[in-house]
């Protein structure tokens, strides 16, 4: 499976920004992200696009904004990302654990 780069911005017990890059050939299996306690919530940023494939999936999100901005609960719904067939995927991913 492709690389992945994840470069924090910030990170703390309770919020975190990264900048995340999917390498082409990368996947995300249908996984959810349990928390314990808590509630988990992520509001990710597609910075650029795969030229094919990368295609993000969750069972629920709370917006979508033009396939390009999405807020969800990766605690409480799968979710996924299909195989990147060509190109690259680079989000803004901010982490908010309450």
């Amino acid at each position: 499976m492709a690389k992945v780069l994840n470069k924090a911005l910030i990170s703390s017990k309770r919020f975190a920004i990264n900048v995340v890059t999917y390498k082409e050939g990368h996947s995300v299996l249908e996984h959810n992200d349990p928390m314990g306690s808590g509630r988990y919530f992520k509001f990710n940023v597609v910075l650029k696009k795969p030229k094919r494939g990368g295609q993000f999936w969750a069972e629920k999100v709370i917006f979508n904004l033009f396939n390009r901005i999405y807020f969800f609960r990766p605690d409480k719904y799968m979710h996924s990302v299909s195989k990147i067939e060509k190109g690259e995927r680079k989000l803004l991913s901010v982490a908010l654990y309450l």
